[in-house]
Formats: C-alpha cells, sequence, structure tokens
C-alpha cells in the first residue's frame, strides 16, 4: 500500500484499502465489545435446548467484524482527506487538509503483535465517535509517511517529512528525532506512588461496586451469616468491622489507580523540537499525539489537594484546537512540573546576543555591537551549518530563565475583601446548621448534647478550608520583553487547585464581572476570552481598581471606555 503524492486533482487519486491484517484485529474486537449479547444467546440456547443460539450470534458478529475490510476506503488527496464507511448505510467523511490540527497514533497489544497502527485525524473540533477520521487499521511503516504528508501543511510537516521513514511504534523515537530534539519531560516509576492520589481509582471500582450490587450482590452479602454475626456483635466489633472495610475499599481503589497509571503513562518521553511537542507513551496501547507549538498558548498547573499536600502536580498545555484539557504530564512531582512548564514557557526562537557572536565570528562576519544583536528567526538559524550543540545548549540556558520565571513568579494577593468573602461563604452553612439547631433546642425538642460537636468540628474544616482557598488565590501580569510575550497568571482553588499562565496575545476579549455582593463590596471578577484551552480564565475577587490596571499591562490599548 503506498502514500498518494498529493498532486493532481482530488479525482486522480486512488481509493485505498485499510491494512488486511485488520480482518484478525476487528473479529476480536468485535467480540469482546459484544461479550453481553453473547453471554445472552448462551442463556437463551441453554434454556431453549438450542446451542445454537449461540453460535449464529457469534457468526453474525465476525461476519459484521469482516465487512469493515470491504466497506471501508480512504484517500488523500491535494486538498481533502476522504473516508468511505458502512455496509447498509455508506457514509462519506471528508475534511480539508487545511484544518487538520493534529494526527494520533495508537496501537494496543494486538496491533503491535501484528505491526499494525490506528491513525486518527483531530481537526480541534468536538466530533460524536460516528463523526471521527480514523483508519483502523494500517501498516506500522506506512503510518509515519502518510502522518508527515497530513502535516506537510504545518511547521512540523518539514521535521516530519525528513524522518518519515523511522518507524516510531518501534523505536521508541518521533519521526523527526534530530540533534535539535530536545527532551523535557519523562516518566519515572516512582510517579506512581502519586496515582492513589486522584480519584482515578474510584472511578474505575465504583462502575464494577454498582453492576455487581445490581446483580443481587448486595442481598446475598447483607443476609449472610458474617453479617449478621458482627450486627449482633457489641460495638467495638461493628467500629472493627468498619474500619477493616474502609481500609479495603482504600487498597482496591488504590491499586485500581495504580494499575491505570501505569498501563496509560509507562514510559512516557515529552520531546520538544521548537516546532511540535511530541508525547508518547502507555504500556499495552501505545498513543503518539503529535502537538503544533504554533498553537501554544499555555500551561495549567493542576494541584489537586491530595496531590497538592504530597508535593506533586498535573501539567496540562493550553492550545487551540485541542482538548480543554491536553495533559502534558499525568500524577508527577513539583520539581519534575516546574522543569517541564519552564522549558515549555521558553520563548521560541529566542537566541542570546553571545551565540549570535559566537556564529558570526565562525562564518567569518564582523560580530555586531551586541545591543544591536536582535532574535533570528528559529528556521533561519537552523540553517546555519555552524550551529553546534553546545550553541544551542547556551541558547537554552540563556531563554530557560524567562520560562521559569513564569512558571515561579510570585502572586498579587487579592486583599481582605476576598479573605472575608472565602471565611463568609465557608462558615455561612455551619453558622445555619448552628442556629436551627438553638431553635430546635429552645422550643423543647430533646436531642443528646453530643450533636453540637457536629457544627463545632465542621467549622474548623471550613476555617481551615477558607484560609487555604485565600492562600490560592492570586495573580501576576508579566510584562513583554523583546523575546517574550505578556503573561496572564491566575491561580484559585482549593480542593482543585489551577494556576493559569497564559500568553496575554492569545486573548481575544475582556469581562469584568460583578454580583450584587461585589459591587457593595468593591470587587469584581476579571474574565480573561480566548480561543485556546478552557476559553475562559478568571480572576477571582480582584478589587476594581486592579481590575482594569490588569486588563490594559496585559493587553495595552484594549480596554477601550468604561
Amino acid at each position: 500500500m503506498s502514500v498518494p503524492d498529493g498532486v493532481g486533482p482530488e479525482a486522480d487519486q486512488p481509493w485505498l484499502r485499510l491494512d488486511k491484517r485488520m480482518l484478525l484485529v476487528h473479529p476480536v474486537t468485535e467480540v469482546v465489545k459484544f461479550i453481553p449479547v453473547l453471554i445472552g444467546s448462551v442463556i437463551l440456547g441453554t434454556n431453549t435446548g438450542n446451542h445454537l443460539w449461540g453460535l449464529i450470534a457469534l457468526a453474525l458478529i465476525v461476519g459484521f467484524a469482516l465487512t469493515r475490510w470491504f466497506t471501508t476506503t480512504y484517500r488523500v488527496g491535494p486538498t481533502h482527506v476522504e473516508l468511505r464507511t458502512g455496509l447498509i448505510q455508506r457514509k462519506k467523511l471528508s475534511v480539508p487538509r487545511s484544518r487538520i490540527r493534529s494526527v494520533d497514533i495508537e496501537a494496543d497489544l494486538l496491533h503491535r503483535v501484528l505491526g499494525l497502527a490506528v491513525l486518527a485525524i483531530g481537526t480541534g473540533q468536538h466530533a460524536d465517535s460516528s463523526e471521527k477520521f480514523k483508519l483502523d487499521a494500517l501498516d506500522a511503516d506506512v503510518v509515519p509517511p502518510l502522518r508527515a504528508a497530513l502535516l506537510a501543511h504545518t511547521s512540523a510537516g518539514v521535521s516530519l517529512a525528513a524522518q518519515a521513514s523511522v518507524d516510531p511504534l518501534r523505536k521508541g523515537l518521533p519521526e523527526y528525532a534530530s540533534g535539535d530534539v530536545r527532551e523535557i519531560g519523562h516518566w519515572q516509576a516512582s510517579w506512581v506512588r502519586y496515582a492513589p492520589l486522584s480519584l482515578t481509582g474510584f472511578a474505575i471500582i465504583a462502575p464494577i461496586v454498582g453492576i455487581t450490587f445490581q446483580y443481587g450482590f448486595g442481598q446475598v452479602l447483607f443476609s449472610s451469616d458474617a453479617v449478621h454475626s458482627i450486627e449482633d456483635g457489641s460495638a467495638a466489633l461493628i467500629a472493627v468491622a468498619i474500619a477493616l472495610l474502609i481500609l479495603a475499599i482504600v487498597v482496591i481503589v488504590s491499586l485500581a489507580a495504580c494499575a491505570r497509571y501505569l498501563a496509560t503513562y509507562f514510559g512516557l518521553r515529552v520531546l520538544d523540537n521548537d516546532r511540535t511537542l511530541h508525547l508518547r507513551h502507555g504500556l499495552f496501547t501505545t498513543r503518539q499525539i503529535t502537538l503544533d507549538l504554533a498553537r501554544f498558548r499555555g500551561a495549567t498547573v493542576n494541584e489537586p489537594l491530595l496531590l497538592r499536600l504530597a508535593g506533586a502536580a498535573e501539567l496540562e498545555a493550553i492550545m487551540t484546537g485541542q482538548s480543554p484539557r491536553q495533559k502534558i504530564l499525568p500524577q508527577a512531582p513539583r520539581a519534575a512540573i516546574e522543569r517541564t512548564l519552564a522549558e515549555l514557557l521558553v520563548p521560541r526562537g529566542a537566541e542570546s546576543p553571545d551565540i549570535a557572536a559566537s556564529r558570526t565570528a565562525r562564518a567569518g562576519i564582523a560580530s555586531p555591537d551586541r545591543e544591536t544583536v536582535g532574535a533570528p528567526d528559529i528556521s533561519t538559524t537552523e540553517l546555519l551549518p555552524t550551529s553546534t550543540a553546545k550553541d544551542r545548549a547556551l541558547q537554552r540556558e540563556s531563554v530557560t530563565g524567562q520560562g521559569a520565571t513564569v512558571s515561579t513568579a510570585p502572586l498579587i494577593a487579592h486583599g481582605p475583601v476576598a479573605r472575608r468573602r472565602r471565611y463568609t461563604r465557608a462558615l455561612s452553612p455551619v453558622l445555619l446548621v448552628a442556629a436551627a439547631m438553638l431553635i430546635f433546642s429552645l422550643t423543647g425538642a430533646d436531642f443528646s448534647p453530643w450533636w453540637w460537636l457536629l457544627p463545632a468540628l465542621t467549622a474548623l474544616i471550613a476555617a481551615a478550608l477558607a484560609a487555604d482557598r485565600y492562600r490560592g488565590l492570586g495573580h501576576a501580569v508579566l510584562p513583554a520583553t523583546e523575546h517574550n510575550p505578556a503573561w496572564l497568571i491566575t491561580r484559585s482553588g482549593s480542593l482543585d487547585r489551577d494556576r493559569d499562565c497564559l500568553e496575554a496575545p492569545g486573548i481575544i476579549g475582556w469581562t469584568v464581572r460583578q454580583s450584587f455582593w461585589q459591587r457593595r463590596s468593591g470587587i469584581a471578577t476579571v474574565v480573561a476570552a480566548t480561543a485556546a484551552g478552557k476559553k475562559r480564565y478568571h480572576v477571582v475577587d480582584i478589587p476594581l481598581e486592579q481590575a482594569w490596571e490588569l486588563i490594559e499591562s496585559a493587553t495595552p490599548g484594549r480596554l477601550g471606555t468604561r
């Protein structure tokens, strides 16, 4: 199977089929998908005495899977990529090549054994599963040149085409690997200890427990002799049983979270070549993601409470045309997050005067005055044969400090009014409960004095939460420099805290919002609108006079009239 060159009229391009080895893959995947149907057919055959029902269902599922090879074709034209699918209801999906934002590669264990891969095209828009452009499956040797052709319209296309012959699924490196590629993130096995600190394990175990209870496991459990013996026992025995149950749940959930973490992020590498960001990870299912850094608008450090207490965090990219929360690093130590974040926020194409002088001296050109040296485009810099690894290292050292400044910049506190609102919101429900209990007590209601511990303990927890929420509230605006754009940094939250670093040139609009209580307190919430990431980034409960200063300093000249 060959990849078309992309020349000539669209109709002249041949329609290509998927690899024939997919005939071994799809029957297996479809049988796994329809296991409930097979179980039902077997039960039906057993009850009716006709065991052919199970074989009939199996034959239909396998036959349906085999028809996908005969009914699926695709072609890559000069302007569009087209996909035809369907047996009874034919469907044709056409994607303009200029709208392609990403090309991802996946290969589960069966695909890797057979030398196949799944190629998925992303356009930056949400699509249903039936509307996604996915080629399942192609020869793994065909995927790299095909991806290079599909990304040829982007800046990534140059470097991808240069190394199209490399098979990343087998050699573990992206096809554009060269001396200019640097690793900015690398998964460590010790990071698995942070997996139980997220809610992933509960998300895995909860549906399983729900299904088992739905099919009568709960009734069998609660009617068992063991449960009745505990109910008839002392309070100490009941307390021990509850503690053991909680411990068992924590252990099971933690093991599930660790297993998913290993399966998903094993071997994660984050590579940056100043044009694209390449992520490769997975234990059983290998996935490769290529992100165009021309669409990079910033990054988010996600710090849930448990991860924050353990000194860990997660890193997400803010990009146009991608997932609102494109994860770069999973749960990892804060030091690793800060290192990768500083590398990501380095201005693209920046070069120090020392390196420029060194280049011109070796090329036989008189060095210009140090104050007049500019920042040449990175594409021009890479074409100079006199560039060396030492120069590139010096360049990275000279500009990484700028990225580190963005990632570690101190934030401005939002003042006593914002602090008071944190405590008011946290303690008001507790005070209402305490007032209701006091009213019932005065009216003659009889309840144990121990119930007063409930609002007392809740008030202590609420006060600690309010203090932590205020500590996490802040913002900063870093002004633009010669090589670095202006940055808006905002942070908020306690149980789930985000520190968002957003490039000011990516902001397309501002909203200054005030509720009734905010107007009375003289504060406001500033919302920065952008086409990337979560689309809206909030600076919460900032003094009103600082809101206008923030907008003017981040995007000079866009404030308009008030």
